[in-house]
C-alpha cells in the first residue's frame, strides 16, 4: 500500500520536506538568536548608562574611534576654543518641533569637534541661537557617532539655507570649514545660555527597536512554515492512501470470479 512512496514524484516530495524542514527551523533559531542578542545589547546598555553616570568624564581622544559600545554612553571632555557654529534644523525635543545649536570646539589636536550646544524651539533662525562662549573652554557631555541623513529620523534634505547642516558628522561639514573635524560629536550634559540640553540616543538598531521584534516575528513566522511543510506532507500522504485503497481491486469480488472461470 505504501509502495506509491518509490515513486518519482514521491521521491521529489519526500526530499524537499527533508531539506525545508531542517532549513525553516535554522532561520527560525538564527532569528530568535539575533533578537535575544538584541534584548541583552538592550540589558547591558542600561547598566552601562546607569554605571556611566557616576564615571567621571574621560579624555575625547582616548575614546575614539566611537563605536556601538561609547556611541549615546560614554561621557568625554574636550578643551579648545569655539569657532564657527551651525544650526541643524528638524529636530524634536519633548514632541516640540525645533533645531539644534552646533558650535565646533577648535581643539589642540588641530581638529575641531562639533559640539551641540542646546535645542531651541521653532524654525532655525540663527538670531535665536546664542553665541558660544569666547576664549578657552572646557566641555563636558556623552559622545556620539557621525550621523547619516535619512537614518533614524535625521534629515535628508538638501539645499539648506548657509550656516545650516542637516547632518552632525564630519561628511556634512568638512566642505563648510576650513580645518580637520573629529569623526564624533558630542552633547553637552548642560546647555548653554537658557536652552534645552539634547539627550543622547543609542546607535539605530539597537536594543528594543521594532527591528528587535521584527526578528522575534520572523521567528515565529519560520516556525510556522515548518509545521507547515510537515502538515501538507502528512496530509498528502493520507490523501494518497484514501486514493490507493479506492482504486485497489476488492478481494472478494476477484476470488469470485476466478472460481467462475474454473
Amino acid at each position: 500500500m505504501y509502495r506509491f512512496l518509490l515513486t518519482p514524484r514521491w521521491w521529489g516530495i519526500n526530499v524537499f520536506v527533508l531539506l525545508a524542514v531542517p532549513f525553516c527551523v535554522f532561520m527560525g533559531s538564527w532569528q530568535l538568536s539575533r533578537f535575544e542578542g538584541r534584548v541583552h545589547d538592550s540589558r547591558v546598555a542600561a547598566e552601562q548608562a546607569a554605571s556611566d553616570r557616576h564615571e567621571t568624564a574621560r579624555p575625547l581622544d582616548g575614546m575614539l574611534p566611537v563605536d556601538r559600545s561609547t556611541a549615546g554612553r560614554r561621557r568625554v571632555t574636550a578643551s579648545g576654543t569655539y569657532g564657527k557654529q551651525f544650526l541643524v534644523p528638524g529636530r524634536e525635543l519633548d514632541g516640540k518641533h525645533g533645531f539644534y545649536v552646533l558650535s565646533l570646539l577648535r581643539t589642540g589636536s588641530g581638529k575641531a569637534l562639533p559640539v551641540v550646544r542646546g535645542w531651541l524651539p521653532g524654525k532655525a533662525d540663527a538670531a535665536k541661537a546664542p553665541v558660544p562662549p569666547a576664549g578657552e573652554v572646557t566641555v563636558t557631555g556623552v559622545l556620539e557617532a557621525p550621523e547619516t541623513p535619512g537614518d533614524n529620523g535625521v534629515s535628508a534634505q538638501s539645499g539648506l539655507p548657509a550656516g545650516q547642516t542637516p547632518a552632525i558628522s564630519s561628511a556634512s561639514l568638512v566642505n563648510l570649514v576650513p580645518y580637520k573635524l573629529y569623526d564624533a560629536w558630542i552633547t553637552l550634559d548642560k546647555a548653554d545660555s537658557g536652552m534645552k540640553a539634547v539627550p543622547a540616543t543609542a546607535p539605530a538598531n539597537t536594543g528594543l527597536d521594532l527591528k528587535a521584534f521584527q526578528n522575534l516575528g520572523y521567528t515565529g513566522e519560520w516556525f510556522v512554515f515548518a509545521g507547515f511543510v510537515v502538515f501538507m506532507w502528512f496530509r498528502m500522504l493520507r490523501r494518497e492512501l484514501e486514493f490507493s485503497r479506492e482504486t485497489a481491486p476488492d478481494p472478494v469480488s476477484q476470488g469470485g470470479q476466478e472460481r467462475a472461470a474454473v
